[in-house]
């Protein structure tokens, strides 16, 4: 596999004529699973205007890594609502690896600036809207993230916002694919928060177990077969 390094370097030594070319080669799609190191050395080192560029094409893999690289901009440019905003939007996105792509935008703003990915986390989770969501607790419920108190406490918090937020609607609107995505990343979040903070961590999903919600239900048995909780639920106590 080739690193991010090797990536960045190759894009440094394309042509701008020819990258749309040299991405859309490398992408790796067709297939089950997007180039995310050339995405990655692209969000670090495309100049601004071709990421907001890429973030508007038609093509699935220059959106994907124009939405990525946007979270850069967040971190370093001058216009930052306006980059999240973008963002936002893309969480939305019709296909999945875009949304995706959103998520890791957000981890790129938390590599830097911790306080601003709680923030916008805090945020989304408020929007009622169930993509929103999804990608605001996949961006902070990622391990290279959560080491430090408060990152921690707000990994957890936005699991407990979201699934909440499950619970309270109404059985008919959980069947929509954009609910079903939000379960589905609940389905490992917790664990990933909890493995980070296993004391309050543990606490906060027992809240959870018993309930007769069915899609709360569905939450608990997805991360109790992760091998990070297992190790956390299963470790002697003092």
């Amino acid at each position: 596999m080739t690193s991010r390094a090797e990536w960045a370097k190759r894009l440094t030594q394309t042509a701008p004529a020819d990258l749309t070319a040299f991405l859309a080669r490398n992408s790796g799609l067709p297939g089950p699973r997007g180039n995310l190191e050339l995405a990655d050395a692209f969000a670090e080192w495309a100049p601004r205007e071709l990421i907001v560029q890429f973030a508007d094409s038609d093509d699935e893999y220059l959106r994907f890594c124009g939405t990525e690289a946007v979270g850069r901009l967040i971190r370093d440019d001058q216009d930052q609502a306006a980059m999240i905003d973008l963002i936002r939007t893309r969480a939305r996105d019709d296909r999945w690896r875009v949304r995706e792509g959103a998520a890791r935008a957000l981890q790129i703003v938390g590599d830097a600036d911790r306080a601003t990915l709680r923030r916008i986390v805090a945020d989304w989770l408020e929007s009622g809207d169930a993509l929103v969501q999804r990608a605001a607790i996949a961006a902070i419920c990622e391990p290279r993230l959560l080491g430090d108190d408060e990152t921690r406490t707000a990994a957890l918090a936005a699991c407990a916002s979201a699934t909440q937020w499950i619970e309270r609607l109404p059985a008919d609107q959980r069947r929509d694919p954009a609910v079903r995505a939000l379960r589905q990343a609940l389905g490992y979040c917790w664990s990933v928060a909890i493995a980070a903070a296993p004391g309050p961590g543990t606490i906060a999903f027992a809240t959870l177990q018993g309930s007769p919600d069915p899609d709360v239900e569905w939450i608990v048995t997805s991360n109790a077969s992760k091998a990070r909780l297992r190790r956390v639920l299963d470790a002697p106590s003092d």
